[in-house]
Protein backbone atom coordinates (compact mmCIF):
# COMPACT_ATOMS: atom_id res chain seq x y z
CA UNK A 1 0.00 0.00 0.00
CA UNK A 2 1.81 2.89 -1.30
CA UNK A 3 -1.32 5.46 -0.60
CA UNK A 4 -4.00 5.31 1.82
CA UNK A 5 -6.99 5.68 0.28
CA UNK A 6 -9.70 7.24 2.11
CA UNK A 7 -13.18 6.61 0.91
CA UNK A 8 -16.93 9.55 1.93
CA UNK A 9 -17.69 6.96 4.48
CA UNK A 10 -14.60 7.33 6.47
CA UNK A 11 -14.98 10.86 6.35
CA UNK A 12 -15.49 12.45 9.93
CA UNK A 13 -15.55 16.00 8.57
CA UNK A 14 -14.00 18.11 5.16
CA UNK A 15 -10.71 17.47 6.79
CA UNK A 16 -10.86 14.44 8.91
CA UNK A 17 -11.81 10.64 8.70
CA UNK A 18 -11.24 7.46 10.39
CA UNK A 19 -9.73 3.87 9.56
CA UNK A 20 -9.59 0.99 10.79
CA UNK A 21 -9.53 -2.89 10.04
CA UNK A 22 -7.12 -3.82 6.78
CA UNK A 23 -5.81 0.07 6.87
CA UNK A 24 -5.60 0.14 10.36
CA UNK A 25 -3.22 -2.60 10.25
CA UNK A 26 -0.69 -1.28 7.40
CA UNK A 27 -0.23 1.83 9.26
CA UNK A 28 0.56 0.17 12.85
CA UNK A 29 2.08 -2.99 11.28
CA UNK A 30 3.82 -1.82 8.00
CA UNK A 31 4.94 1.67 8.14
CA UNK A 32 5.13 1.21 12.08
CA UNK A 33 3.44 5.07 12.65
CA UNK A 34 2.98 6.94 15.50
CA UNK A 35 0.87 9.57 16.44
CA UNK A 36 1.88 12.67 14.64
CA UNK A 37 3.81 11.09 11.76
CA UNK A 38 2.38 11.85 8.45
CA UNK A 39 1.40 9.42 5.47
CA UNK A 40 0.57 9.59 2.01
CA UNK A 41 -3.50 9.30 1.41
CA UNK A 42 -5.81 10.49 -0.76
CA UNK A 43 -9.47 10.46 -1.72
CA UNK A 44 -11.41 8.00 -4.14
CA UNK A 45 -11.90 9.66 -7.13
CA UNK A 46 -10.53 12.50 -5.36
CA UNK A 47 -7.05 14.51 -4.71
CA UNK A 48 -4.35 13.34 -2.93
CA UNK A 49 -2.13 14.62 0.13
CA UNK A 50 -0.89 13.49 3.52
CA UNK A 51 -2.63 12.95 6.67
CA UNK A 52 -1.79 13.28 9.79
CA UNK A 53 -2.57 10.37 12.69
CA UNK A 54 -4.35 12.51 15.55
CA UNK A 55 -4.73 9.46 17.21
CA UNK A 56 -3.48 6.11 16.93
CA UNK A 57 -5.95 3.13 19.06
CA UNK A 58 -6.28 -0.10 18.84
CA UNK A 59 -9.54 -0.37 17.05
CA UNK A 60 -9.58 3.06 15.36
CA UNK A 61 -6.79 5.59 14.16
CA UNK A 62 -8.25 9.27 13.48
CA UNK A 63 -6.27 11.04 10.74
CA UNK A 64 -6.45 14.71 9.42
CA UNK A 65 -5.80 15.97 6.14
CA UNK A 66 -4.39 17.81 3.60
CA UNK A 67 -5.30 16.97 -0.15
CA UNK A 68 -4.39 19.48 -2.87
CA UNK A 69 -2.50 17.31 -5.46
CA UNK A 70 -4.25 15.59 -8.41
CA UNK A 71 -3.72 12.21 -9.01
CA UNK A 72 -1.37 11.09 -12.24
CA UNK A 73 -3.20 10.97 -15.84
CA UNK A 74 -5.26 7.91 -16.85
CA UNK A 75 -3.81 6.03 -19.97
CA UNK A 76 -6.07 6.86 -22.88
CA UNK A 77 -6.73 3.11 -23.11
CA UNK A 78 -9.65 0.87 -23.20
CA UNK A 79 -8.33 -2.47 -22.33
CA UNK A 80 -10.76 -5.93 -23.92
CA UNK A 81 -9.41 -9.13 -21.89
CA UNK A 82 -11.51 -12.67 -22.64
CA UNK A 83 -12.03 -13.87 -19.17
CA UNK A 84 -9.04 -15.39 -17.07
CA UNK A 85 -9.31 -18.05 -14.55
CA UNK A 86 -10.34 -16.50 -11.46
CA UNK A 87 -6.71 -16.82 -9.54
CA UNK A 88 -5.67 -14.61 -12.74
CA UNK A 89 -8.44 -12.24 -12.95
CA UNK A 90 -7.43 -10.51 -9.22
CA UNK A 91 -3.65 -9.98 -10.20
CA UNK A 92 -4.86 -8.47 -13.82
CA UNK A 93 -7.13 -6.14 -12.47
CA UNK A 94 -4.52 -4.98 -10.16
CA UNK A 95 -1.84 -4.53 -12.49
CA UNK A 96 -3.94 -3.18 -15.43
CA UNK A 97 -5.17 -0.28 -12.74
CA UNK A 98 -1.41 0.16 -11.69
CA UNK A 99 -0.73 0.97 -14.72
CA UNK A 100 -3.30 3.66 -15.47
CA UNK A 101 -6.23 1.92 -17.53
CA UNK A 102 -9.51 3.16 -15.97
CA UNK A 103 -11.65 1.32 -18.86
CA UNK A 104 -11.61 -2.17 -18.02
CA UNK A 105 -13.93 -4.97 -19.92
CA UNK A 106 -14.08 -8.70 -19.69
CA UNK A 107 -15.55 -10.81 -22.56
CA UNK A 108 -16.69 -14.17 -23.42
CA UNK A 109 -14.72 -16.62 -25.82
CA UNK A 110 -14.86 -20.14 -26.78
CA UNK A 111 -11.58 -20.80 -25.01
CA UNK A 112 -12.91 -19.66 -21.58
CA UNK A 113 -14.46 -22.16 -19.11
CA UNK A 114 -17.96 -21.24 -18.55
CA UNK A 115 -17.23 -21.95 -14.50
CA UNK A 116 -15.09 -18.93 -14.56
CA UNK A 117 -18.18 -16.51 -14.77
CA UNK A 118 -19.13 -17.92 -11.47
CA UNK A 119 -16.72 -16.64 -9.53
CA UNK A 120 -17.41 -14.60 -6.48
CA UNK A 121 -14.46 -12.45 -7.62
CA UNK A 122 -16.79 -11.04 -10.24
CA UNK A 123 -18.93 -9.65 -7.90
CA UNK A 124 -18.55 -5.31 -7.55
CA UNK A 125 -17.53 -5.86 -4.23
CA UNK A 126 -14.74 -8.05 -5.09
CA UNK A 127 -14.32 -6.03 -8.18
CA UNK A 128 -14.28 -2.80 -6.11
CA UNK A 129 -11.66 -4.48 -3.82
CA UNK A 130 -8.67 -5.28 -6.09
CA UNK A 131 -9.04 -2.00 -8.14
CA UNK A 132 -8.69 -0.30 -4.99
CA UNK A 133 -5.43 -2.61 -4.53
CA UNK A 134 -4.14 -1.43 -7.74
CA UNK A 135 -4.50 2.17 -6.99
CA UNK A 136 -3.38 1.83 -3.64
CA UNK A 137 -0.03 0.43 -5.27
CA UNK A 138 0.11 3.05 -7.97
CA UNK A 139 -0.62 6.03 -5.74
CA UNK A 140 -3.56 6.93 -7.51
CA UNK A 141 -6.99 7.85 -6.79
CA UNK A 142 -9.25 7.43 -9.58
CA UNK A 143 -11.75 4.84 -9.60
CA UNK A 144 -11.82 2.99 -13.29
CA UNK A 145 -14.41 1.24 -14.71
CA UNK A 146 -15.12 -2.50 -15.10
CA UNK A 147 -17.35 -4.33 -17.46
CA UNK A 148 -18.34 -8.15 -17.72
CA UNK A 149 -20.14 -9.38 -20.70
CA UNK A 150 -21.22 -12.96 -20.74
CA UNK A 151 -22.30 -13.18 -24.93
CA UNK A 152 -19.23 -12.76 -27.36
CA UNK A 153 -20.77 -11.75 -30.36
CA UNK A 154 -23.59 -9.33 -29.39
CA UNK A 155 -20.84 -7.82 -27.44
CA UNK A 156 -18.29 -7.55 -30.84
CA UNK A 157 -21.26 -6.80 -32.95
CA UNK A 158 -23.38 -4.02 -30.79
CA UNK A 159 -21.11 -2.61 -28.14
CA UNK A 160 -17.33 -2.84 -29.87
CA UNK A 161 -17.86 -0.35 -32.50
CA UNK A 162 -18.77 2.87 -29.65
CA UNK A 163 -16.76 1.90 -27.31
CA UNK A 164 -13.48 1.67 -29.78
CA UNK A 165 -14.64 4.71 -31.57
CA UNK A 166 -11.99 7.25 -32.58
CA UNK A 167 -9.45 4.95 -31.28
CA UNK A 168 -6.51 2.81 -32.39
CA UNK A 169 -7.87 -0.75 -32.39
CA UNK A 170 -6.00 -3.76 -31.67
CA UNK A 171 -6.23 -7.05 -31.02
CA UNK A 172 -3.30 -8.82 -29.41
CA UNK A 173 -3.08 -12.22 -31.39
CA UNK A 174 0.71 -14.44 -31.91
CA UNK A 175 -0.42 -15.54 -35.24
CA UNK A 176 -0.12 -12.23 -36.42
CA UNK A 177 2.96 -10.57 -38.65
CA UNK A 178 2.59 -7.32 -37.70
CA UNK A 179 4.48 -6.52 -34.34
CA UNK A 180 2.02 -4.44 -31.81
CA UNK A 181 2.75 -0.72 -32.06
CA UNK A 182 5.28 1.62 -29.79
CA UNK A 183 4.50 4.44 -28.22
CA UNK A 184 1.03 6.10 -29.29
CA UNK A 185 0.49 9.41 -28.54
CA UNK A 186 -3.65 8.68 -29.40
CA UNK A 187 -6.36 6.78 -27.78
CA UNK A 188 -6.16 3.00 -28.38
CA UNK A 189 -8.77 -0.07 -27.96
CA UNK A 190 -6.39 -3.64 -27.44
CA UNK A 191 -8.18 -6.78 -27.03
CA UNK A 192 -6.04 -9.31 -25.02
CA UNK A 193 -8.01 -13.48 -25.75
CA UNK A 194 -7.58 -15.86 -23.39
CA UNK A 195 -5.20 -18.55 -22.85
CA UNK A 196 -4.67 -20.45 -25.75
CA UNK A 197 -5.84 -17.34 -28.14
CA UNK A 198 -9.17 -16.26 -30.09
CA UNK A 199 -10.40 -18.57 -32.66
CA UNK A 200 -10.22 -18.22 -35.80
CA UNK A 201 -13.87 -16.82 -35.91
CA UNK A 202 -13.31 -14.92 -33.37
CA UNK A 203 -10.38 -12.99 -34.51
CA UNK A 204 -12.23 -12.37 -37.73
CA UNK A 205 -15.55 -11.44 -36.21
CA UNK A 206 -13.51 -8.73 -34.42
CA UNK A 207 -11.76 -7.85 -37.49
CA UNK A 208 -15.19 -7.02 -38.93
CA UNK A 209 -15.09 -3.72 -36.67
CA UNK A 210 -11.51 -2.14 -37.77
CA UNK A 211 -9.05 -4.19 -35.82
CA UNK A 212 -6.00 -5.05 -36.51
CA UNK A 213 -4.09 -8.11 -35.59
CA UNK A 214 -0.65 -7.37 -33.59
CA UNK A 215 2.01 -9.63 -31.63
CA UNK A 216 4.34 -8.49 -29.16
CA UNK A 217 6.75 -11.04 -29.80
CA UNK A 218 7.71 -14.54 -30.64
CA UNK A 219 7.03 -16.09 -27.26
CA UNK A 220 3.48 -17.02 -26.39
CA UNK A 221 2.66 -15.32 -23.09
CA UNK A 222 -0.04 -15.75 -20.55
CA UNK A 223 -2.32 -13.31 -20.44
CA UNK A 224 -1.08 -12.03 -16.67
CA UNK A 225 2.10 -11.49 -18.63
CA UNK A 226 0.81 -10.32 -21.94
CA UNK A 227 -1.14 -7.01 -20.33
CA UNK A 228 1.68 -5.12 -18.98
CA UNK A 229 3.90 -6.45 -22.20
CA UNK A 230 1.40 -4.41 -24.56
CA UNK A 231 0.45 -1.78 -22.10
CA UNK A 232 4.52 -1.29 -21.78
CA UNK A 233 4.70 -0.98 -25.71
CA UNK A 234 2.03 0.77 -26.42
CA UNK A 235 2.22 4.17 -23.95
CA UNK A 236 6.44 3.76 -22.53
Amino acid sequence: MNLLLLSQDQLTSATHASVSGRQLKHIRETLKAQEGDKIRAGLINGLMGVAQIDSLGEHQACLSFDFTSPPPSALPLTLIIALPRPKMLRRIIQHAIALGVKRLIFINAWKVEKSYWQSPWLSNERLRENAILGLEQARDTMLPHIECHKLFKPFVEDKLPEIASDSVRLIAHPNSPAPCPVSLNEACTLIIGPEGGFTDYEVEKVSEQGFSTVHCGPRILRVETAVPALIGRLFN
